[in-house]
């Protein structure tokens, strides 16, 4: 006779995220706040399928991984900028100066790695993120005065006034660049009086990048942040 041992428990399938063929909604959920995207929340024999999910990815305006890219980007024009002779080839491929066909020898391969260009259909092309690093080479970034309104700690965000921009409209910024740069601790960040760089004079709060928040109370007064505010917008 044949013993039963009880019923085989299964996992509750969870339900497929509406906006991708690739992942779940809860991974989604989780990948949108992650730097690591929904790639670093599975096990290995998933990775492969979930890798380059636009849910999460850092070309998907506001994800983790977006935010921290538009940080990056802006801190490599400010403090590692590009040869001369790459920035210069990158601003031909935003203005159309440069033709499509072009190989550019060893700089595409620099600007690739960096995600300033992408190739499609085999040909170079500046992405979003290439067009983010002129824009940090020609915008004027200065020290100016940043207030933590709140945090939200799920989505590991802050939202900050930044006055000497739009002083009615707040602005979402990475809840650990935040931590990690000024040394603080999360409990002390809401209504704290902080100081970052920034290009005040952007159009949107998507084109505001802060960098550099420190407390403000040991913030160096107001300055042109150096290697900011190069000519020859694209």
């Amino acid at each position: 006779m044949d013993e039963s041992f009880g019923p085989e428990y299964l996992r509750p399938a969870q339900a497929d995220c509406p906006r991708c063929g690739c992942c779940t909604a809860a991974l989604c959920e989780k990948g949108r706040t992650s730097f690591l995207g929904c790639r670093g929340h599975v096990d290995e024999g998933h990775r492969e399928t979930v890798t380059g999910c636009p849910c999460s990815a850092e070309t998907t305006r506001e994800t983790a991984a977006w935010r921290m890219a538009q940080v990056r980007v802006t801190r490599l024009a400010a403090e590692l900028p590009l040869t001369a002779e790459a920035e210069l080839l990158l601003r031909g491929l935003a203005t159309g100066r440069v033709g499509t066909g072009a190989d550019g020898g060893e700089l595409l391969p620099q600007l690739r790695v960096r995600g300033l260009v992408q190739l499609v259909h085999g040909m170079p092309a500046i992405t979003q993120l290439g067009y983010t690093y002129l824009a940090a080479r020609d915008d004027v970034r200065e020290v100016t005065a940043v207030r933590v309104v709140d945090v939200d700690r799920k989505r590991r965000t802050a939202r900050v006034a930044v006055p000497a921009w739009r002083p009615d409209e707040l602005v979402t910024v990475l809840l650990d660049q935040v931590l990690c740069d000024s040394g603080l601790d999360l409990g002390s960040l809401p209504g704290r009086e902080l100081a970052a760089s920034a290009n005040c004079a952007a159009r949107s709060a998507d084109r505001l990048v802060l960098t550099g928040f420190r407390d403000a109370r040991t913030a160096p007064a107001p300055a042109v942040e150096a290697g900011a505010g190069h000519g020859g917008g694209a």
